[in-house]
């Protein structure tokens, strides 16, 4: 009788352990994908065959998503908001930290377009970051749209508010490049703490300034980081932009929810 239950709870425990070694292999579940259109596909954990994408299809942290030429696809969060990608477009979904209250998603868009539409509910707080090759873009229950670039990054928002800055690569670029410059035997130059200011109505002349702290930009404005962390912040024209083919389709998506 003992050595039955002790084989018992032996074979309780490594089924445990093989539970929980899968949870850890494929991640956290970051939502799923409510509409490819085209040809959208997924690599499971950053590694091996692309997969196509279909529709519900769970996706987790680590997985990357990409779109082909005249593809999109949209990505339903857990707890609720989308993030929808244009066409030759690829996204890596970093890491998702899901609570009754409190909801945080970050996410990688290495090319391409995005469209982040994610509301907090009442009493909730929701946080999507998109980080860009040049810049990092961060809201709490807001609606805004990116697109990545080597060379310059832009984020435009549509409506409450969105924090941005010069990707960490950026910052961590320009600061070695101030320490060189330091006569020897003199103190280096470090970046002191990240604090964010209020954006103002618009930058006297294009790329003039660095960014080096969070601004927060209003509905309506539009910010243009390059990758030397120099930008260019106006409001952007909203009639020409609405009638852009991916704003189009955003919108018509966002009045049925």
């Amino acid at each position: 009788m003992v050595k039955q239950t002790v084989l018992l709870l032996s074979f309780i425990a490594t089924v445990l352990i093989v539970i929980l070694s899968a949870n850890q292999s494929t991640g956290k579940n970051f939502g799923k994908i409510s509409l490819p259109l085209g040809k959208v596909e997924v690599q499971s954990g950053g590694a091996g065959d692309w997969a196509k994408a279909k529709p519900n299809l769970p996706v987790k942290e680590g997985d990357i998503i990409r779109t082909l030429a005249k593809s999109r696809c949209e990505i339903t969060l857990v707890g609720g908001g989308k993030v929808r990608i244009g066409e030759n477009a690829e996204l890596v979904l970093n890491a998702a930290s899901v609570k009754p209250m409190e909801k945080n998603f970050n996410a990688s868009l290495k090319k391409g377009n995005i469209w982040v539409s994610a509301k907090a509910a009442f009493g909730e707080k929701k946080n999507v970051s998109v980080r860009m090759p040049t810049a990092v873009a961060a809201i709490r229950g807001t609606k805004y749209r990116a697109k990545a670039g080597e060379d310059e990054s832009e984020v435009l928002v549509y409506e409450g508010k969105v924090d941005v800055n010069a990707a960490k690569n950026v910052i961590e670029e320009r600061q070695e490049k101030r320490k060189s410059f330091v006569p020897e035997g003199q103190p280096k130059f470090t970046l002191g703490p990240v604090t964010e200011i209020q954006a103002p109505t618009q930058v006297s002349g294009p790329y003039e300034v660095t960014l080096e702290e969070w601004i927060t930009l209003a509905e309506g404005m539009q910010i243009n980081v390059r990758k030397d962390g120099k930008y260019h912040m106006f409001e952007f024209d909203q009639g020409k932009d609405a009638d852009l083919d991916f704003v189009k389709w955003n919108k018509e998506l966002d009045s049925k929810e």
